[in-house]
């Protein structure tokens, strides 16, 4: 993760997927937001895995592998002032200064414990199911920039996809982030075709798009159908924040 994304110099896949799962986080309290009032409408974790296998969220929400959308509004770890291009009204672009919160801190040493990864994440899930059976079907999102250094993922992805509440099962996706500028392989809807062993098993891993995402991809111009899956391979930076947000919208209903 301390290489360059996408070939682009200067910029690490960590930063990228670090203000990618921020810029999420803000989203989904944006969502649950009713006038002054936070609804739990979620529950977030995000699990770090390299040198260790941990929670990742930062300051207050240390070492909590789960927590309502309420307490993510409440502990800010800090706020950036970034600059953003918006439109000056007139057909150009001009820089305008915009509140960042995060709440994760961008890692990256080498290592790929992938199983070990799923597995807590698979623990918590069934916690998670174990207190609220007939909550909606839970989204795992697995970030990843190289094939597991622990063993084969693909049996633990399987399991983890047979988990279920009332309402369906888990929902498993995979997106790799490359440092190759080739050009990204998007929700594909079969295994024939993809450019290696490692891609294939990630798409083996993940689950088919709901219905209620098909229509957040098409609108970003995506050619899915009911075969294609929660997977992006050799992504690049519009890649990643597209797919965090496409992954987000099986809370339509909601």
């Amino acid at each position: 993760m301390n290489d360059p994304i996408g070939g682009m110099q200067g910029t690490r896949k960590a930063d990228v997927v670090a203000d990618a799962v921020n810029r999420l986080l803000n989203t989904l309290t944006i969502r649950c937001s009713k006038g002054l009032q936070i609804r739990d409408y979620f529950h977030i974790g995000v699990i770090g895995y390299g040198a260790e296998v941990c929670p990742a969220l930062g300051g207050a929400l240390t070492g909590r592998l789960l927590v309502p959308v309420s307490d993510i509004v409440e502990n800010i770890l800090r706020v950036e002032m970034r600059t953003k291009k918006v439109s000056d009204g007139v057909g150009g672009l001009v820089d305008e200064e915009t509140a960042f919160p995060v709440w994760f801190e961008p890692s990256a040493n080498g290592m790929t414990p992938m199983c070990e990864a799923l597995d807590l994440a698979g623990e918590t899930m069934s916690e998670f199911i174990n207190q609220f059976p007939t909550s909606f079907p839970s989204l795992i999102i697995n970030v990843t920039d190289g094939e597991a250094n622990d063993g084969d993922p693909e049996l633990i992805a399987s399991s983890l996809r047979n988990l279920s509440t009332t309402d369906g099962n888990i929902l498993l996706f995979n997106l790799h982030v490359s440092s190759s500028p080739g050009q990204p392989l998007q929700f594909p809807d079969r295994e024939q075709g993809l450019p290696d062993d490692f891609a294939r098993l990630l798409f083996r891993m993940s689950s088919q798009l709901p219905p209620t995402a098909l229509p957040a991809a098409r609108e970003r111009g995506y050619k899915v159908n009911e075969n294609s899956r929660g997977f992006v391979f050799n992504a690049d930076l519009v890649s990643v924040v597209q797919f965090l947000d496409i992954g987000t919208r099986v809370d339509k209903n909601i």
